[in-house]
């Protein structure tokens, strides 16, 4: 249930923003990738009520009596960019008491007044799957956010009750991220035993829950971790595995074939050595690429060629950011690594957009330019792919949620890390600690 009048949305009613999600707003001679079809070259993108009216050329776009009309000839417009992977609003998962906590949820972690949830609008994100550390075998059930202005973790959930409802997925990861003394596993070997434990507890689980439905009394005790993990038995909750060497990825693989259950393989760095294993599989990829990479031994073979690889092979690839491995503001440009590397420009704005949609079973709301979607869409000086461009407008649901040309969010997309607490504490004159960090 969503608060009647949040700060925010006071700022925004008092701006004139907030009635754009009502009254007509129509962009008009722009430069329109909607993703679902062809490039549409002056262009006309119509949003009223947090939805998509109507995309076309500008002209054959009937533009309602009424409507605020915006020139924007030089642009480009592009849908919200969907992040699968991304550690913004300061969240965290289970701690070191065990390898395995699924019971854990990252939303109840996540602060949205962060200063990098701001950042990631300024980066064109409108959808970030936010997750635990990969520092466990199981950390914990991530959150789907949708980045509107909000003031508390409910105005951001794509779902409406916490309590009741699947906000997430559950993050899971293998190779030498959740490795140590024990209880944590000391091998490869040993890390698949025990979730393949973890599993087997749940299948008994689910089959006592079933065994219930006819007899009351046979229902077992309440478990949070086992009801979790029944989800992901049921396909209602997908699994997001981080997994970097070849032979951790079809590790996730054998899993995934034994339990039956959704995965979205994240990281991958030495996916482009198994591409035809994960495709045959089935399974969707969310990758990172990094122009400096180091730091993780099991990353050492990761490849700009990733992307155009796994496309080749006919498997679902999208970017992450993996914030802060790469700050949300810049995640266009890993895609456009991607297509120096060797992926088409086309597959590149997919991976993007819809193809993250997909992995969140979000597709049906967001991902396209597409009447009837969501009203989440960027606005760009340029090529999306050209190092040039700067991310102008990001709007959620009709509603703009960043401007650069307002200073306040200008500094989001050009300062440092620190830049935002200066500037809100009084230091307005555009130059406080812009090389700034944590």
């Amino acid at each position: 249930m969503r608060l009647p009048l949040t700060s925010a949305a006071l700022v925004l009613l008092l701006t004139g923003s907030l009635a754009a999600q009502e009254r007509p707003v129509a962009l008009t001679g722009a430069r329109i990738y909607p993703v679902s079809g062809p490039t549409i070259d002056n262009g006309t993108l119509l949003v009223q009520g947090g939805k998509i009216i109507a995309v076309g050329r500008t002209g054959s776009v009937r533009i309602p009596d009424g409507a605020e009309v915006r020139d924007a000839r030089g642009k480009t417009l592009i849908p919200g960019l969907v992040d699968t992977h991304s550690h913004i609003g300061d969240g965290d998962g289970g701690d070191r008491s065990a390898p395995i906590q699924g019971d854990v949820r990252v939303l109840d972690a996540i602060d949205v007044g962060s200063d990098n949830v701001k950042r990631a609008r300024a980066g064109g994100i409108t959808t970030v799957n936010i997750m635990p550390g990969s520092g466990h075998l199981m950390s914990g059930q991530t959150a789907y956010l949708k980045l509107r202005l909000g003031r508390s973790i409910n105005d951001l959930l794509y779902c409406s009750d916490p309590l009741t409802e699947i906000c997430g997925g559950l993050k899971m990861a293998n190779g030498t991220n959740p490795r140590g003394a024990p209880p944590w596993p000391g091998t490869r070997a040993k890390a698949a035993a025990l979730v393949r434990e973890k599993f087997l507890k749940a299948v008994e689980y689910r089959h006592k829950l079933e065994l219930a439905k006819a007899d009351s009394t046979k229902r077992p005790e309440r478990d949070l971790e086992m009801e979790a993990l029944v989800q992901v038995l049921d396909g209602k909750r997908t699994v997001h595995f981080h997994t970097h060497r070849y032979d951790d990825i079809l590790t996730v693989l054998r899993l995934k074939q034994e339990f039956g259950f959704k995965v979205v393989l994240h990281h991958v760095s030495e996916g482009w050595k198994v591409a035809r294993e994960i495709a045959a599989a089935g399974v969707p990829c969310s990758i990172i690429l990094i122009d400096s990479p180091g730091g993780k031994q099991e990353a050492m073979n990761l490849r700009m060629e990733t992307g155009a690889v796994l496309d080749s092979a006919g498997v679902l690839v999208a970017f992450h950011t993996d914030d802060g491995i790469t700050d949300s503001r810049f995640l266009l440009r890993m895609a456009a690594l991607g297509v120096r590397a060797g992926m088409s420009r086309a597959r590149a704005l997919e991976a993007l957009t819809i193809a993250g949609a997909k992995m969140l079973d979000l597709d049906n709301r967001i991902g396209t330019l597409t009447p009837g979607k969501d009203a989440d869409f960027v606005v760009l000086s340029g090529d999306p792919f050209s190092t040039y461009t700067h991310v102008e407008e990001t709007w959620v649901e009709g509603t703009r949620v960043f401007d650069r040309s307002r200073p306040e969010d200008r500094q989001y997309a050009t300062g440092g890390f620190r830049l935002m607490r200066d500037f809100e504490a009084g230091d307005d004159d555009g130059d406080a600690d812009l090389g700034g960090g944590r």
